[in-house]
């Protein structure tokens, strides 16, 4: 019997593991998705990327994860006429704690003081390169 039951309890654990493992792995996928949409970063193929990676979240993401992240969604729409750089703000932080809780980040976040940012490198690709004037 205890044999039994070290067994369930041993591959309870490793199934957890192999999911927030996962969850890691995709949560990662996700932000870094989200990066190559900030600003300057931002390119076709940058949307396209977060728009696979939004969709896949569903796979492994709590539903407090989901929401937040359907919340940020509305906020930073271009349909949405209400656009603000507050509300994106509260949004993002709000999915960024969604995520730490359900990645059980310890210790656990205050969301009175948790602040995140998003950063986009500040460069632009160009097409052509860049030509120095002849003299």
């Amino acid at each position: 019997m205890a044999a039994a039951l070290t067994f369930f309890l041993t591959k309870t654990k490793e199934r957890e593991a192999e999911l927030r493992k996962q969850k890691l792995e995709h949560y990662k996928e996700f932000l870094d998705a989200l990066s190559g949409i900030v600003g300057t970063d931002s390119t076709a193929e940058n949307q396209r990327r977060w728009a696979r990676a939004s969709n896949t979240m569903g796979l492994v993401a709590s539903q407090q994860v989901l929401q937040a992240q359907m919340r940020l969604q509305d906020a930073i729409a271009i349909s949405n006429p209400n656009r603000s750089t507050d509300e994106h703000d509260r949004c993002l932080n709000q999915l960024l704690l969604a995520i730490r809780r359900d990645l059980g980040v310890t210790p656990a976040d205050d969301p009175r003081t948790f602040a995140f940012r998003l950063w986009c490198s500040g460069t632009q690709e160009r097409s052509q390169p860049l030509r120095v004037p002849s003299q």
